[in-house]
């Protein structure tokens, strides 16, 4: 027998239902790392965190670790470097990204991308908060291909424009269609 495998936390093993809550205790001697500085505090040597400040520390707005997730708050005009720093860094493999419309709040929409580590064993948030007047960020399509069909979904759905994408058409609702079903002010039964 060797030494168990750990990913970039220093974790070895999978984390079980029972023990999940509890990761971040072993991994940081906390509950919960909150905010930029405390999980620049603890946690600069993580992979994630190291290629973002190498790259460009300004970009990095917010922060958090909390149920062994890392989950890195990027500047809206800086998403699209910020991941080819984290696919540069080994997070090699777009998971998925989805959006949250926060209405009535300020900024109003959030896009989580998630991106994943074959050799960390591990996955990492990118999040980026996205005001309501103009809904535009770049697309991460040229660094991921795959990621093509969830941003259209995000602009279908949400309203969300990805300058730089390849074909941003709707994907779900028809071409005709007004509006965005998924924002919350959109009405219950749609435009009549």
């Amino acid at each position: 027998m060797g030494e168990p495998k750990r990913n970039a936390m220093g974790q070895s093993g999978g984390n079980s239902v029972g023990d999940a809550g509890n990761e971040t205790a072993k991994t940081t001697g906390k509950k919960a790392l909150l905010g930029r500085a405390a999980v620049l505090e603890e946690l600069a040597e993580h992979p994630a965190v190291r290629a973002i400040l190498a790259w460009k520390p300004e970009a990095l707005a917010d922060a958090k670790f909390d149920r062994s997730e890392l989950t890195l708050t990027i500047a809206p005009e800086e998403i699209r470097p910020a991941a080819a720093a984290e696919q540069a860094a080994g997070y090699n493999f777009f998971e998925d990204m989805t959006a949250v419309d926060w209405f009535p709040a300020t900024p109003r929409f959030q896009l989580s991308y998630h991106l994943l580590s074959h050799s960390y064993k591990e996955r990492i948030r990118l999040r980026v908060l996205v005001e309501a007047a103009a809904p535009e960020v770049d697309s991460i399509t040229p660094l991921w291909p795959s990621a093509n069909f969830y941003e259209r979904e995000v602009f279908d759905l949400f309203g969300i424009r990805f300058s730089g994408h390849p074909n941003l058409r709707r994907i779900m609702m028809p071409d005709d269609w007004q509006g965005h079903p998924l924002r919350k002010d959109y009405p219950v039964e749609g435009y009549r």
